[in-house]
């Protein structure tokens, strides 16, 4: 009688402290509503093209951030047209149109917000929940997947323990297996907000031919789903970084290349052990860094007075050395502390907006010659390693295949110098020669001088 007593006990408290908790049931119908999908199009000269992915709602204005991976390098504003935000599991025709607002350097998400204020409703923001603190190892987290647009974007769950938690720079967790979709949130047990999922270690999975072992391995990735989490801490103090511009301007600039991180034999040698360090490579003409005297193989130890973190593996350090410059706006002061041939100096650097990128840059299609050009900018100059003064001529953006440039073999990315035997310093003088040779019926070839690796070519481009 005791011991039933007992059980009695004990089975009347395991059910008290299950009505208790909360019902996981419930927690996954609440927080679907902070997820969703995205669909958008890119229009270039040949097409226009769909890109989906996922997206997490940040604000009561239906503000949503995406990983910024979606969108290719080279694809400017002004290409992007008609964002889509979807529900998941319902009808892929319902949808509600978003205006897109531009990129974050420094987090590397997208911003997009919904114009509909109904839809906006719908939408529940991840600062409305509560926020855990950092995970355990072991400890069980949980996050939404969804599937693709022809299966209406429906929502699964996932989950996974925790693995490993470390700076990667920012503050991740690493989970045994995926734990949620690509930039979607992650939660405790009792629903807690941890972070945001990320892409970059996911599996890798090898399928061998069943008849020859050692046959050529097929590598299969789910770009979909993720087993890294960016913890909260990253995550809150970052969701007002909402562009002024498409551009994603104003960008921090310092222009220091080539950063590497100081060689453990080489600490030891300049008596430095236990110190973290990077190396610089090259200054950028006309810089900050330049400006500041900043010099080639200096060694950066400290900004604003705070020493580099020792971080593994060290070549982190780079990438959290270049968040900390992305973080500050233009005309912020950093205070460098470098080494220099044996003595420590404290150098002032005031940060610029960044030189005009490739995919900010003007550009134009010529449907006859089948090329489009565009501005040649700073960055061009620096992978091409030239003196500001030798920055001339404009770029080929875009080759469509078949057409006169593309049999004339110029390829993307060609350095154009000299059209028609004339030199063209800018990007009008370009158009305007262009212009002449489509405009001109009579004209059945002319002539490209063009850079390529470092190589000068001449290509005859044949119009007939």
């Amino acid at each position: 009688m005791i011991f039933r007593a007992l059980l009695a006990g004990v089975l009347g408290l395991a059910a008290l402290l299950s009505r208790a908790s909360p019902d996981l049931v419930d927690l996954w119908k609440e927080r679907v509503n902070s997820v969703v999908a995205i669909e958008f199009f890119t229009e270039t000269e040949l097409d226009r093209h769909s890109t989906q992915t996922f997206g997490t709602v940040i604000d009561d204005q239906g503000t949503i951030i995406f990983p910024t991976q979606a969108i290719g390098a080279g694809v400017s504003p002004d290409q992007l047209k008609d964002f889509r935000v979807y529900r998941p599991g319902e009808p892929a025709s319902r949808y509600a149109p978003a205006e897109y607002l531009g990129p974050d350097e420094y987090t590397g998400w997208e911003f997009i917000r919904v114009r509909d204020s109904q839809a906006r409703a719908s939408l529940i923001p991840i600062t409305r929940y509560a926020v855990s603190a950092t995970p355990q190892i072991t400890e069980e987290l949980w996050g939404i997947g969804l599937r693709k647009k022809d299966e209406d974007f429906a929502p699964y769950f996932m989950s996974g323990r925790v693995s490993i938690v470390q700076r990667l720079p920012q503050h991740t967790a690493l989970a045994a297996q995926e734990v949620a979709g690509l930039g979607l949130p992650v939660f405790t047990k009792d629903g807690s907000f941890v972070g945001l999922s990320i892409g970059g270690f996911g599996q890798t999975y090898l399928q061998f031919s069943a008849r020859d072992r050692g046959g050529m391995a097929v590598v299969l990735v789910n770009p979909d789903e993720c087993a890294a989490v960016v913890l909260a801490d990253e995550i809150l103090p970052n969701l007002n970084r909402i562009p002024q511009r498409v551009t994603g301007r104003p960008l921090a600039w310092l222009g220091t290349n080539g950063l590497q991180p100081l060689d453990p034999e080489v600490a030891r040698y300049l008596n430095l052990e236990n110190r973290a360090g990077l190396v610089v490579s090259d200054v950028l003409e006309d810089s900050p860094a330049a400006l500041a005297g900043v010099l080639e193989r200096d060694i950066i130890l400290s900004f604003d007075g705070q020493l580099m973190p020792v971080l593994k593996p060290d070549r982190v350090l780079i990438s959290y050395f270049q968040r900390e410059v992305d973080r500050r706006r233009p005309g912020a002061v950093m205070m460098l502390g470098v080494r220099r041939g044996g003595k420590e100096l404290q150098l002032k650097v005031t940060l610029q907006d960044a030189p005009m990128l490739p995919r900010e840059a003007p550009k134009r299609f010529f449907e006859g010659v089948g090329l489009t050009v565009r501005v040649f900018t700073y960055s061009d100059g620096v992978a091409r390693r030239l003196r500001r003064a030798d920055h001339i001529g404009v770029i080929a953006h875009f080759v469509k295949p078949n057409a006169p440039a593309s049999t004339a073999g110029l390829r993307t990315e060609d350095w154009i110098k000299e059209i028609d035997g004339v030199v063209v310093t800018t990007f009008p003088e370009a158009e305007q020669a262009l212009e002449r040779i489509e405009n001109d019926p009579a004209r059945a070839e002319f002539i490209l001088l063009v850079n390529r690796g470092g190589e000068t070519e001449v290509l005859r481009v044949k119009l007939k």
